[in-house]
């Protein structure tokens, strides 16, 4: 029997600080698994995206996996994210790094078996079956479109069931539908996260427990504070936090994505380290817009106690 879902919650998919000459930035990364402490975010280690995952060595992400913990353990939740596997084999092996590192859980991504194939749906199960009976942490599946399909509800819903060590899923989609199908099948067994701030108050709303962002990298205590402000039942405040959250994403995006939130720690003099080629930091004109609309328009000095 898996255990009940939680409370509404916010993670961070954090990035990883590297240096001048592409160095992981063991000081940096502490620096800022603090910051993300101290805002009550929860965060996932190593990601594809904005841990530039795809860029780490094993050693590496041993390392990153051991600061986590020192730094995290016991504060707020620390789990691995990994990067998108082509066998079940990388995910199982994900999985003894994890329970090695002694993280509290890790993501299972969805199956990416290349150059635009897709699983069929009893290729998929067995994926999953192989990876769940392969690791001994707390798992989360991962439902994203970024490998261009999505797990059947109705399969995720077996999967919670047949697996008590499944303890969550995140689930990225511009499908509300979907989102809904997902959350009745587990049936408030288990966490459901929306990946990205786009439909947090429609995951909350539908009985979900919040969101993942690579927003927090930047400003934790306003993703924090969409979940705070919606729990206290304040709908003004809630609606605010997220329409300023919304607003940051946007113009993230429009300026780089990770690279331009790097930027932007490095213009508030906060630990965030470099991108890793073949990403290059901002230029001076990025930087400019990036201090106009990301950090200045938004008063994010304020919103993150740094006036």
């Amino acid at each position: 029997m898996t255990r009940p879902a939680g409370a509404p919650s916010t993670y961070v998919i954090s990035l990883t600080p590297f240096d001048a000459d592409d160095r992981l930035d063991e000081e940096a990364l502490r620096g800022h698994l603090r910051r993300m402490a101290a805002a009550g975010v929860g965060v996932y280690l190593g990601g594809s995206g904005s841990g530039e995952g795809y860029t780490l060595g094993d050693d590496e992400l041993d390392r990153i996996f051991a600061i986590g913990r020192e730094e995290l353990r016991g504060k707020v939740p620390v789990l691995a994210m990994g990067v998108e596997p082509r066998t079940a084999a990388q995910m199982i092996e994900l999985g003894r790094r994890v329970a090695d590192a002694g993280l509290d859980g890790m993501q299972v991504y969805s199956l990416d078996q290349g150059h635009g194939n897709q699983p069929t749906r009893v290729e998929l199960e067995r994926y999953l079956r192989d990876v769940l009976e392969g690791i001994h942490v707390p798992a989360v599946l991962s439902s994203h479109q970024s490998v261009g399909y999505f797990i059947p509800a109705d399969l995720i819903g077996a999967i919670v069931t047949d697996y008590d060590h499944v303890v969550g899923v995140n689930c990225t989609s511009p499908d509300q539908t979907y989102l809904l199908r997902v959350l009745e099948a587990v049936d408030r067994r288990v966490d459901v996260h929306v990946g990205g701030p786009m439909h947090a108050l429609t995951c909350l709303a539908l009985g979900g427990q919040g969101y993942l962002s690579s927003d927090a990298n930047l400003a934790p205590r306003l993703c924090a504070s969409v979940i705070e402000r919606f729990v206290a039942g304040d709908l003004a405040g809630c609606n605010a936090a997220y329409r300023t959250l919304m607003r940051l994403f946007t113009a993230t995006r429009d300026c780089g994505g990770i690279v331009a939130t790097k930027g932007a720690l490095a213009i508030l003099g906060l630990p965030g380290g470099l991108p890793r080629r073949p990403r290059l930091p901002v230029d001076d004109a990025t930087a400019a817009r990036i201090r106009s609309t990301m950090i200045d328009d938004l008063d994010l000095r304020t919103l993150e106690g740094l006036a």
